[in-house]
């Protein structure tokens, strides 16, 4: 394989088909629900650029539309994201030696393109950068031209679109199912379930996100070591 090919995204278009699919609908519906929110479609393409964090962006609707809490929309962003610092972990090896890519492959990973760098057996003869890179830039890509589109069309979209923000309740709870189909041990998923109804019952419904957070936050970091164990044997 010549050197040019292998700058191509051809190896890495193939594994990222399914992403498309996902990242194209999710984005479209985020894109219109910026634009019904009052948002012009400059907010969901930019932050599709700068943020990158489907999740986060959906809070964000939020967070812009509240009163200004710097505080809050910082610790938000750092419980609802900190799973990338293991990530970012794992990858230390992986993005050795890749140059410049590895500025924008820390800045672009998500789960789906971490999952994919990890695991995928690269093509022999492409460069492992190049290969990364293009995953990494085409998932964000689809979550860009998705957002995009749907800040667009939702200038034209005429019917009741209420309700449409609990695509991001819909969003959790599909994660939930996939981490407890998954795993053998439930017991993280049931003290997260437990604390948050806590946190729900002692600081009400508008206030209780970020005691929750920090409480599973430190709930599971003190049973670490017991879990990991009750995982081993499962």
């Amino acid at each position: 394989m010549d050197t040019f090919s292998q700058f191509l995204p051809l190896a890495a278009f193939p594994l990222t088909v399914p992403i498309f699919a996902g990242f194209w609908f999710l984005g479209l519906t985020y894109g219109i629900y910026m634009n019904v929110s009052g948002f012009s479609f400059w907010y969901p393409m930019l932050m599709s650029i700068t943020i990158f964090a489907g999740s986060m962006e959906f809070v964000t609707v939020n967070l812009l539309l509240g009163a200004f809490n710097p505080l809050q929309a910082f610790v938000m962003a750092l419980m609802i994201n900190a799973r990338h610092l293991f990530y970012g972990i794992s990858m230390l090896d992986k993005y050795r030696g890749t140059g410049w890519k590895q500025c924008y492959l820390i800045f672009g990973m998500c789960d789906e393109s971490f999952s994919i760098n990890y695991t995928a057996d690269i093509p022999e003869g492409v460069d492992k950068g190049w290969f990364m890179f293009f995953v990494t830039l085409l998932n964000q890509f689809y979550w860009f031209f998705g957002s995009t589109l749907g800040g667009v069309l939702g200038s034209f979209i005429h019917f009741n679109t209420e309700g449409l923000d609990f695509v991001l309740t819909a969003l959790f709870v599909v994660i939930f199912l996939e981490q407890w189909l998954k795993d053998k041990d439930h017991t993280s998923s049931i003290l997260g379930i437990v604390l948050s109804l806590l946190c729900l019952i002692a600081f009400g419904a508008d206030d209780f996100m970020i005691p929750s957070m920090i409480a599973i936050a430190g709930v599971l970091t003190l049973l670490r070591k017991p879990l990991e164990k009750g995982g081993e044997t499962a």
